[in-house]
């Protein structure tokens, strides 16, 4: 079974609670993330994956009422909550959402799963490299390859983040990266920061369709292109390059 395992914490270090931040009225960002999903036609299975942490009982709560599935994991190590989640669901393939994609587009991500579907890969994704704006970023890998990762990946960037293993072991994988026609990832929708959160609002505040779609997104910005400037001083995987420097903190302790 394919199974969409969304990545889900109150502890972000930038944006603290930023899953629960209301992004209209009534609704936060977790809500849009999971709406959005649920327009995908190439899945079934939704898991919100968050942590054992008590400040995650929140997350808990409020996935009762949308009556979506939970499974409570390592907090740092999300390669190891990603396993387990995996493992207890009985998925055989997996696609990993970020819960901080609240306008993740589903025809990317069904995009994405129809070429994992052909069997042909053992990991597909459209972050290798980036084309596509921050905030959409869809991976699709097969079971027998996260527990390949579980087992052997040791750096700190390979633990918290899921996937670098993939990348870092490319030989022993086969992988496959779809892009963009034209390459927009100087774009950003994703929500890391106060400016992100602004952006987003506006966005929902002025598309009225759901699901939003990547297009949509991009006819406002032409529109009104000024809405780039909001949050266009942030660089796309900020958090990842902080894993980085802890990658040779860990190397050189060894």
């Amino acid at each position: 079974m394919i199974g969409c395992i969304i990545q889900a914490r109150m502890g972000s270090t930038r944006l603290p609670g930023k899953i629960m931040k209301l992004l209209d009225e009534k609704n936060p960002s977790l809500y849009y993330t999971i709406n959005q999903l649920k327009n995908c036609k190439t899945f079934d299975k939704i898991i919100v994956a968050t942590t054992t942490l008590n400040e995650d009982n929140v997350v808990e709560e409020y996935l009762k009422n949308l009556d979506i599935d939970i499974f409570r994991g390592n907090s740092e190590d999300v390669l190891d909550r990603y396993y387990e989640c995996a493992k207890y669901y009985e998925l055989t393939s997996i696609i990993r959402i970020t819960g901080d994609c609240p306008l993740i587009d589903p025809c990317i991500v069904d995009h994405g799963v129809d070429i994992f579907q052909s069997k042909l890969y053992d990991y597909v994704t459209n972050t290798f490299p980036r084309t596509f704006p921050d905030g959409n970023e869809v991976e699709i890998f097969s079971f027998t390859s996260l527990e390949k990762a579980w087992n052997n990946a040791k750096l700190p960037s390979e633990r918290e983040h899921v996937t670098p293993y993939f990348k870092n072991f490319r030989n022993i994988f086969k992988i496959k990266n779809f892009k963009h026609n034209d390459d927009i990832s100087y774009l950003r929708w994703t929500m890391d920061f106060e400016e992100d959160l602004k952006l987003i609002k506006i966005i929902i505040s002025k598309i009225f369709t759901r699901p939003i779609y990547l297009q949509n997104i991009l006819n406002l910005l032409k529109q009104e292109p000024k809405l780039i400037k909001i949050n266009n001083n942030h660089e796309p995987n900020e958090g990842f390059q902080r894993s980085l420097k802890q990658d040779q903190e860990f190397l050189k302790d060894k």
